[in-house]
């Protein structure tokens, strides 16, 4: 995805872990756009907006959102025929069995329990970006 600007929806509501994301993410070498949605009702808007001219390459996603939750916020996703080929990673605090068996029963790319020590954080915000946006070959939408 190199030389392509990259845009990443980002899905969280603890302040903390945005500015994290976002410092971890803008310190990549490539050219990304970071929108960042605090709910999951803002989150299905957003997505389902007709207005939108082009929609992320990436959603990384909290399973423990206000209004509507991130597997909810999945489903309803993966169920649309246009939106169901956004790469979604579920980055999250459970690590509940039935959480993750249930994000994978609705499409979800990858689950990734979401570290309580800064500095692993960091860590796992990088390994996806290297992954996702450097290695993987993610669709034009």
């Amino acid at each position: 995805m190199k030389g392509k600007e990259i845009h990443i929806l980002l899905v969280e509501d603890n302040e903390g872990d945005i500015v994290l994301a976002r410092e971890a993410l803008e310190e990549a070498r490539i050219k990304n756009r970071i929108t960042v949605i605090t709910d999951g009702e803002k989150a299905l808007e957003y997505l389902f907006r007709n207005d939108n001219n082009r929609k992320p390459d990436l959603i990384l996603l909290d399973m423990n959102l206000p209004k509507v939750n991130g597997l909810e916020v999945l489903a309803k996703l993966k169920a649309d025929e246009a939106l169901k080929i956004i790469p979604v990673v579920m980055l999250t605090t459970s690590t509940s069995e039935q959480d993750v068996l249930d994000a994978y029963r609705n499409y979800v790319n990858c689950y990734i329990n979401k570290p309580i020590d800064l500095e692993e954080f960091i860590v796992v915000i990088k390994n996806i970006e290297s992954f996702w946006l450097n290695t993987v070959k993610l669709p034009v939408i």
